[in-house]
């Protein structure tokens, strides 16, 4: 059983996702860019039609929220046109939204007028990476009822904060922040129901600072809501590593695992299959699942297929 995450609720849009609780496994939220320069996308990947592909394959592997953003976070690019990160980010939503009924879309940007318009098409969460820097994101929230994401960072959007002496105490100083900017969001009518709250691993913190976050996550339980671990492919876990955000899948895993025994309530990770098979084994050893007597490995998964190319 996984004693680490105390059982939340997330309103959004008038849905209540249930959190945590002894034995609930960690909800997988998809990552799906609708930017022209993600690192993370193969350029055959960047239409419509195949990002609502992938949106589709992200929920069948497991997601059970889908977090489509118009902006890369990185800092070596500017900031996109806040009329073109609507154009990328509205259609896809509507069409996502409209896969199933059990999606959540999640929309990824810390512009009030790009959250306006994503959640007027079907987006149920404000995935806000400044920190509500603008407060206008709490306002939207409490007139539509979107769950919102404050996410813990020193520093601009599309600014790098590289400093070592930067925080006294880093945990400190997230659990100071988060609680700050929740009283805001709260002052603008946001209920405590409907935000979700995000340390920031990575944003304005050395690796090693988002090493202390994460390695004293539950600290944050403290502060009554559910917590969003958004360790996938992380320039802190390159570094530990050294290898580069495609080559971090196995040290997301570790991080998900550690984030999982901490508390965390939902994972953002690119590589939702392999969360998924990871997180279906460990509960099963863990006893967290049960796993039937009866149970078999299909025939046709016990050998790799013959290939098609010339035997010998």
């Amino acid at each position: 059983m996984n004693p680490g995450a105390p059982p939340r609720e997330l309103h959004a849009c008038g849905r209540v996702l249930a959190l945590g609780g002894p034995g609930a496994p960690i909800a997988l939220m998809g990552v799906l860019n609708a930017t022209p320069d993600s690192f993370s996308d193969a350029p055959q990947e960047r239409t419509l039609q195949a990002r609502v592909a992938r949106a589709r394959a992200l929920v069948d592997a497991g997601a059970r929220i889908i977090d489509v953003g118009g902006e890369s976070n990185v800092t070596n690019r500017p900031a996109v046109d806040v009329d073109e990160e609507i154009a990328r980010v509205v259609p896809l939503v509507e069409e996502v939204r409209a896969l199933s009924d059990d999606v959540v879309v999640s929309i990824d940007t810390y512009k009030p007028e790009v959250a306006e318009a994503a959640v007027a098409a079907g987006a149920a969460i404000v995935n806000d990476i400044s920190g509500l820097r603008d407060p206008a994101l709490a306002d939207l929230c409490a007139r539509s009822g979107a769950a919102l994401v404050i996410m813990h960072t020193r520093a601009e959007p599309k600014t790098k904060v590289l400093d070592d002496a930067l925080y006294e105490d880093v945990v400190a100083d997230v659990l100071s922040f988060l609680r700050e900017r929740m009283q805001v969001a709260a002052e603008r009518g946001v209920r405590a129901e409907q935000v979700l709250l995000d340390p920031g691993p990575d944003f304005a913190k050395t690796p090693a600072q988002t090493v202390e976050v994460l390695a004293r996550l539950e600290e944050l339980h403290a502060l009554g809501r559910p917590i969003l671990l958004a360790i996938s492919r992380k320039d802190a876990l390159g570094a530990i590593v050294g290898r580069g955000p495609r080559e971090r899948l196995a040290a997301t895993l570790a991080a998900l695992a550690d984030g999982a025994d901490r508390g965390a309530h939902v994972a953002r990770v690119h590589d939702v299959r392999d969360a998924a098979d990871f997180l279906a084994v460990r509960a099963a050893l863990r006893r967290d699942a049960p796993v039937p007597v009866d149970l078999r490995l299909p025939e046709q998964l016990r050998r790799v297929p013959p290939s098609d190319g010339p035997s010998r």
